[in-house]
């Protein structure tokens, strides 16, 4: 009995330093998925924002082009707007056609961006 008391005594603390070798990796996880997170939403928000510019571009009549890129950069946020390259809108084969290409922040949207670019595409009919 004496010497199982004497084995646990020993091993006192080990928990807290298994977990202080673990942190690291638990932290470097969560970072990759949050990065995970931010190039699925920049993906999203270009989907978004070129559908809307699209369907802004086919609606009006006249100015289609400047009304098409002031509704892709209006439904992003600010953070992307900045990154934002212009976008490409035009008319072709009846459908009125938006590109906008977003590039992806690094772990804080705003402050750093990845070099590659993300792009949403979409085409709505000409109305009028």
């Amino acid at each position: 009995m004496h010497g199982r008391m004497l084995g646990r005594r020993r091993d006192r603390g080990q928990t807290a330093i298994e977990f202080l070798g673990v942190t690291p990796l638990i932290i470097l996880l969560a970072v990759a998925l949050w990065q995970c997170a931010l190039i699925g939403y920049t993906f999203s928000l270009a989907g978004n924002a070129a559908d809307k510019a699209a369907h802004q571009g086919a609606i009006t009549e006249g100015l289609r082009f400047k009304e098409c890129r002031a509704a892709a950069r209006e439904h992003l946020p600010e953070a992307w707007q900045e990154s934002m390259k212009p976008t490409k809108c035009r008319s072709s084969s009846g459908m009125y056609k938006a590109e906008v290409r977003l590039q992806v922040p690094v772990l804080v949207p705003g402050v750093l961006n990845w070099p590659f670019r993300v792009e949403g595409n979409a085409a709505f009919p000409l109305e009028g």
